[in-house]
């Protein structure tokens, strides 16, 4: 089966399409077609050698990204009576996605319901899963606050935009003009350019900054935050700059580590499902195009969802 792997840190060269062996099927476990993986900012830190991500694989070299997957069930192993062959997976895994087939743990996966496309499934679970848990287990976000997203057209952003309204929050969403309409279009209650100091200057203070960004912008943004307001932020190189700025402002901040909840996935897809919840794909790369994924989503400037077809 063909897989894109690593076999050193560095750039998006690295990846390289090679004949992998197909994984041996073990009791308990499924084997899966990969029809979709999603591309996301981790992928390309931890390809690049950057993060917990990195160090936790760096003596497993070679090693395939992708942590964000769709398929279907290809073959079941022994004891696995939950699933069928041609059924409908998606979730997510410890890496290994970027590639034709894979091999999990049954309860690993979960179904797509019928009626979700393969796309939107395929982009939900680490971008919904990062966004749905900054802002409620990490941000304790309530009904009638605000909350300031920066990067908010982009995989996390643009989910994060959707559930925070579906909270009962006011949202306050920044990004490049041309993706105002389009988060408008998503429920945002107020779209400010980010590079726009004047309109920056006139934003009413917000409860809660969901920061996708982190770094300098982060902590500029932080004096948007109203005293004893809280501070989520996401990219974990930066966390530690953030987190000191924001308590020397008298700010609550925290960084965090998405973790897998398939109770919080399940409830997820089924906001899929019902149309609560939009999971935009802008574009869908071949599996040999990973290089250029990788550098798209390191431009820091996509719209929804990257994903690479299997």
């Amino acid at each position: 089966m063909k897989q894109l792997v690593i076999q050193a840190f560095g750039d998006a060269d690295q990846l390289r399409l090679v004949e992998a062996a197909r994984p041996a099927l073990a009791p308990g476990q499924i084997r899966v077609k990969m029809h979709y993986a999603g591309v996301n900012p981790i992928d390309a830190k931890t390809r690049a050698g950057l993060g917990w991500g990195a160090q936790a694989i760096k003596d497993k070299l070679p090693w395939s990204p992708g942590f964000e997957v769709m398929g279907s069930v290809l073959e079941t192993g022994a004891e696995v009576s939950r699933y069928r062959p041609a059924d409908r997976v998606f979730g997510l895994v410890a890496g290994g996605g970027y590639g034709e087939e894979l091999v999990v743990e049954a309860d690993e996966l979960l179904p797509v319901p019928a009626g979700v496309p393969d796309e939107m499934a395929a982009g939900l679970s680490l971008a919904g899963a990062t966004a749905w848990q900054g802002l409620t287990d990490h941000g304790a976000l309530q009904a009638g606050e605000r909350v300031l997203i920066s990067a908010a057209a982009g995989g996390v952003g643009h989910l994060a935009v959707q559930l925070a309204k579906g909270l009962g929050a006011t949202v306050v969403a920044l990004a490049s003009p041309n993706n105002h309409d389009f988060l408008r279009g998503l429920g945002a209650d107020e779209v400010i350019d980010y590079r726009n100091e004047p309109q920056l200057a006139g934003l009413a203070p917000v409860d809660l900054f969901f920061d996708l960004v982190g770094g300098t912008s982060g902590v500029t943004l932080l004096s948007h935050v109203k005293p004893g307001g809280r501070v989520v932020t996401v990219p974990t190189i930066t966390a530690e700059q953030i987190i000191a700025a924001a308590g020397a402002l008298g700010l609550q901040a925290t960084g965090m580590l998405r973790r897998i909840d398939n109770t919080q996935l399940e409830q997820l897809i089924q906001a899929v499902a019902d149309g609560s919840l939009q999971v935009v794909v802008t574009h869908c790369y071949a599996l040999a195009e990973g290089a250029a994924a990788h550098r798209q989503i390191e431009s820091g400037h996509t719209r929804g969802k990257l994903l690479l077809r299997g």
